[in-house]
């Protein structure tokens, strides 16, 4: 059976040892951090806690629905057993929701209304020299560029200085990001970072900052979570260099480096140069508001 829980009525230490114990596991599930970056959430939960379903939601014009939050890349379902049925799921989910938009998880496969969208994930070894040699000769120049500009890494450096690169270049593309996604953007790379499970790399020419990331660490998996470069300075290699700095620090003690991932073909072939692959994963959409609602949410 499957109940819909409220935020305030779910057992945290089974969610999260559903979580944990899941095939699909990911940082971004857990309470701590849905808590941070998203105001009203909801649990579909299968039985005690075997199955959890994560369900960001708010209200807009008395209409009531599921969206993807900012800082959380995906979603969808979480199970520690093997039979379930993922369309009970999504069935509880329209019953719950006349208007849904989630991000699933790669793991899950369902067949409903939804897309196909991408994220670029490279095999770590322990061997850096083979994984650098597999670049394409565009990242090889790329380092070359960085190499003569005399390119700087700095980890540990603060979030404040990303999110500030961040907002004065990607920001100024992307329209529908407030200061108050940004605010918490700020307090979750502060939680991550005193939990031990991210850090910042950035990238300096002389003391000016060029590039700069945020990663996620969960089991054997990095992923990128935020980042930038100074547009005004794109060729000299340091998004490149970044990537490439982070790959040498993380293919030791890691097996997977997830680049956060984009369907834009101009973005995930960069991603692929550095020797990446693509994998699916679904965009969850239905509308079944009535005719007259659906002129406000299309």
């Amino acid at each position: 059976m499957i109940k819909n829980i409220h935020r305030n009525e779910l057992d945290d230490a089974k969610y999260n040892e559903c979580i944990e114990k899941s095939s699909q596991s990911l940082l971004c599930a857990y309470t701590w951090y849905i808590d941070t970056v998203v105001e009203h959430w909801n649990v579909l939960v299968l039985n005690d806690y075997e199955a959890v379903m994560p369900i960001p939601n708010t209200k807009k014009h008395f209409i009531k629905y599921v969206y993807p939050p900012f800082w959380i890349l995906q979603l969808g379902i979480f199970s520690q057993v093997e039979d379930y049925n993922k369309d009970d799921f999504i069935n509880c989910l329209k019953e719950s929701f006349k208007f849904v938009e989630l991000r699933l998880n790669s793991k899950n496969e369902i067949d409903c209304l939804s897309k196909i969208n991408q994220f670029q994930e490279l095999q770590l070894t322990s061997d850096y020299e083979s994984m650098k040699e597999s670049y394409k000769s565009d990242r090889k120049k790329d380092l070359k560029r960085a190499a003569k500009n005399h390119l700087l890494e700095k980890w540990e450096d603060s979030p404040k200085k990303l999110i500030s690169l961040f907002k004065n270049n990607v920001g100024k593309r992307t329209s529908n990001i407030d200061q108050q996604d940004y605010e918490k953007l700020n307090k979750l790379m502060d939680v991550c970072i005193d939990r031990g499970v991210g850090e910042v790399l950035s990238v300096y020419e002389v003391d000016k900052l060029v590039a700069s990331a945020f990663f996620l660490k969960n089991k054997k998996t990095i992923t990128i979570l935020c980042s930038s470069t100074d547009f005004t300075n794109r060729k000299n290699g340091a998004n490149t260099f970044l990537i490439d700095r982070a790959i040498y620090k993380y293919q030791q003690d890691y097996e997977m480096f997830n680049f956060g991932g984009s369907s834009i073909e101009s973005i995930a072939n960069y991603f692929l140069s550095f020797g990446a692959k693509s994998v699916d994963y679904e965009f969850l959409k239905f509308n079944n508001l009535p005719s007259v609602l659906k002129l406000f949410k299309k």
